[in-house]
């Protein structure tokens, strides 16, 4: 009798393990589809994000931006682009308009990420 419980607990762990699972891709999935629909329909929409971005010239003027998912993204695309390049590169919370998971353009610099 106790092989059936554990063996009845181990089933019911499985499941509660998959259901969470399914929950949290279902969760991501939303993100992504929604991040395309709004891509497609040109939808643009103020918001903010954390962004790359690449500084050129003397006094320094912004020449690129990159919308990351995550701040360590961002530094770590930030150390392999000053390893391939001569520019300075920033990693920053900006508040911004967005087309999809692209930056359109910069309203405000709120915080630069060190």
């Amino acid at each position: 009798m106790s092989k059936i419980k554990i063996a009845f607990y181990l089933v019911l762990a499985f499941i509660i393990y998959k259901g969470f699972v399914a929950f949290q891709n279902f969760e991501i999935g939303v993100e992504d589809r929604v991040a395309q629909i709004e891509e497609k329909a040109d939808f643009e929409k103020e918001g903010e994000v954390i962004a790359l971005m690449m500084y050129l010239g003397n006094p320094l003027e912004l020449k690129e931006h990159l919308f990351t998912k995550s701040r360590s993204k961002c530094l770590e695309l930030k150390q392999t682009a000053e390893e391939n390049s001569s520019a300075y590169y920033e990693c920053a919370r900006v508040n911004a308009i967005i087309k999809g998971r692209k930056i359109v353009s910069i309203i405000k610099e709120i915080e630069i990420i060190e």
